[in-house]
């Protein structure tokens, strides 16, 4: 029903065929396969992590590293804003986009994952008529190559870094109709992940039933709210002054909830843990466990 997987950025120190590896030896069935360019310099945690080079890249090799380990890619995954304020940088953005769609193509694989991103120099209806401009080549290049887009919900809004706003204009159900409408096609829909409702004290359950046909991928990460911490600083701080990304289940998210709805609504596709708990980022010790520990939790979950 689900296909258990996991986000590769977290081992971004192994090869393409050290990370399959690790998959197929530890019960995984996909894994979503992060495709940064070598040139972006992004060094933002987790971004800049290239294990496929869509630029150059050996498809009888990737295909017989899956097959030889039993594991698929679910996705391709590349998060950049691409509507950056810097125009060098959106154009860049957007043609590697591109990229990596034709990449999904050729490799047979079905969804591309990234943000939509935000113009963090103009308002949120400016930036939806940007987003109208820019994203349409973007949906031209999905049709022709028939891969599906995943937009991930992350508002993009941690720290300083992200200030004002966030970098990500796909953070409510409220935008999504506005994407949606923009862009109609079926290929166009979420990589959807509960932990970024959390912060923004949004229900991260009826989304599944509302977007049960736009649900391309999924990602399984929890988040804790820390009250106290709230209290002191209020919700206009940085996020990240009051919440935080845990393991599944060490968080806030209602997981048997989230399970549920995936399964009344018959989502048959690819349930990817993303790993970002800074308590588990000690050594690469640390980092497998919390892997492993997170698909231990939630197999409880799955057929």
């Amino acid at each position: 029903m689900f296909q258990l997987g996991f986000v590769s950025a977290i081992l971004e120190d192994r090869s393409f065929d050290e990370l399959i590896a690790f998959a197929g030896n530890n019960d995984f069935e996909s894994v979503e396969v992060m495709c940064w360019p070598g040139s972006n310099g992004d060094t933002r945690r987790y971004a800049g992590v290239t294990h496929i080079d869509v630029d150059n890249f050996d498809k009888s090799a990737i295909q017989e590293t899956l097959k030889s380990h039993s594991v698929i890619i679910s996705g391709l995954g590349y998060y950049p804003n691409p509507l950056d304020a810097d125009k060098a940088k959106s154009e860049f953005y957007v043609e590697h986009i591109k990229k990596v769609i034709r990449a999904c193509a050729q490799l047979e694989i079905p969804v591309m994952n990234t943000f939509i991103g935000r113009n963090q120099l103009l308002n949120m209806e400016e930036n939806l008529k940007l987003f109208r401009k820019l994203w349409a080549p973007i949906l031209k290049v999905a049709e022709e190559e028939n891969v599906k887009i995943g937009i991930e919900n992350c508002p993009m809004f941690f720290t300083n870094d992200e200030w004002p706003g966030g970098k990500n204009l796909a953070i409510s159900p409220a935008v999504w109709d506005q994407m949606f409408e923009a862009f109609p096609t079926p290929l166009f829909g979420l990589n959807y992940d509960p932990s970024h409702m959390i912060f923004q004290q949004m229900d991260e359950i009826k989304p599944i039933y509302d977007y049960k046909e736009r649900l391309h991928h999924i990602h399984i990460k929890d988040v804790k709210v820390y009250k106290e911490k709230l209290n002191r600083v209020g919700i206009l701080a940085n996020p990240l002054e009051y919440h935080s990304p845990k393991l599944p289940g060490l968080g806030d998210v209602n997981w048997r909830g989230f399970f549920a709805a995936l399964t009344d609504v018959r989502y048959r596709g690819p349930v990817v843990i993303e790993v970002e708990d800074k308590a588990f980022e000690g050594s690469a010790a640390d980092i497998e466990k919390a892997i492993l520990t997170s698909r231990n939790y939630v197999k409880q979950f799955l057929p």
